[in-house]
């Protein structure tokens, strides 16, 4: 029983070193830092602008939507280059194994975006296009 804690012991040296360092840290940010609060850091907004309206107003949900995309399809080249950089290590069976995986992957993937776009969750700009007039940026020759 002695050796497992043997082994475990590097991990609770370092955690407790992480905690010691963290504590000694926040504490000397505390004690050096400026305390004294001036009207305009107790303003509504740092910045110093008053707010225009409630904070608890609606939220378009596009914005989540569009974030989540991205990082599922950022998650993707995350996935792609570890692939491919142990692809070269692998023997014949392993590697067709593999590439039918990652093609496997990015087919599910292609799937979710074209539904993506089929369903509208791409199109930022469809509200605006009707009333944004679009003559000033690309040359009379072009339209």
């Amino acid at each position: 029983m002695s050796f497992v804690y043997f082994e475990y012991s590097k991990v609770l040296v370092f955690v407790c070193f992480a905690l010691v360092l963290s504590v000694l840290i926040l504490g000397l940010s505390v004690l050096f830092s400026k305390q004294a609060a001036d009207a305009e850091k107790l303003s509504a907004y740092e910045c110093g602008f008053d707010p225009f309206e409630d904070a608890r107003n609606q939220f378009d949900v596009r914005f989540y939507l569009v974030a989540i995309l991205f990082i599922i399809f950022d998650l993707e080249a995350t996935f792609v280059f570890p692939w491919a950089i142990s692809l070269g290590l692998l023997d014949q069976a392993d590697c067709i194994f593999a590439y039918w995986s990652i093609t496997d992957f990015i087919f599910e993937l292609i799937v979710g975006f074209i539904y993506a776009w089929n369903v509208g969750s791409l199109e930022w700009l469809f509200y605006f296009m009707s009333s944004f007039n679009f003559e000033f940026l690309v040359p009379e020759l072009f339209f």
